[in-house]
């Protein structure tokens, strides 16, 4: 078995030497990124066999389209962008929809004047960042996150659940820093809405007027 590298050596240094042919290059940087990718692919697709589908689709792509890559962002956030779209495109499959265009995700900037308030908030019992960490509850948090947009999903994901930066989810998105957090706001404010109507104090619970949401 192909013993790793050491781990001084550069993803970049990696990278060109791939370019120029050497296989065993690749080959570390799958060995150091393929964990990162099927973590990924499992929180977005949700099952262990798509998942592992997702994680070989990008590494072939990878490893195809690797001399396109032209080195502005790490390798690392070249990856985790086509896992994403990978793995949408397979639950987009999956729930009998058309497969959603990179750029219904990219495009469109958002504002904050469009974010609505919740029809139904409380008190939550716990910080709302430490809920994907309770195994008890994970069910609930998947289904609450099943009822997000696709493009609001991904930020989430990306930002809370791997826990990427606001800069590398951009960068991994095509998207500007802003609409980042405009869009996990969003993300946010709907998951909190969700969980809410399940952990929040009855007692202190408030209806507000039903809104739709964006």
């Amino acid at each position: 078995m192909k013993q790793p590298e050491n781990a001084t050596v550069s993803d970049t240094d990696l990278v060109r030497r791939a370019k120029a042919g050497e296989l065993d290059a690749f080959e570390e940087l799958t060995y150091r990124y393929e964990n990162l990718v099927y973590s990924l692919a499992r929180r977005i697709v949700k099952q262990d066999q798509d998942a592992e589908d997702v994680t070989q689709t990008t590494f072939l792509s990878a490893v195809d389209h690797l001399d396109s890559f032209r080195e502005e962002s790490s390798f690392g956030t070249w990856l985790t962008r086509i896992a994403t779209h990978a793995a949408l495109k397979i639950l987009r499959k999956r729930n009998g929809l058309p497969t959603v265009s990179w750029e219904a995700l990219t495009e469109s900037e958002e504002g904050y004047e469009g974010i609505p308030h919740p029809e139904f908030i409380a008190d939550w019992r716990q910080d709302p960042s430490a809920l994907v960490a309770r195994q008890e509850i994970t069910q609930l948090v998947d289904n609450a996150l099943l009822q997000l947009e696709d493009k609001h999903r991904l930020v989430f994901v990306l930002r809370d659940v791997e826990g990427f930066s606001i800069r590398e989810t951009a960068e991994t998105l095509g998207i500007s820093e802003a609409n980042v957090k405009v869009r996990l706001l969003r993300a946010r404010l709907q998951l909190r809405e969700e969980l809410t109507r399940v952990l929040g104090d009855e007692s202190k619970r408030l209806l507000h007027a039903p809104h739709d949401h964006p």
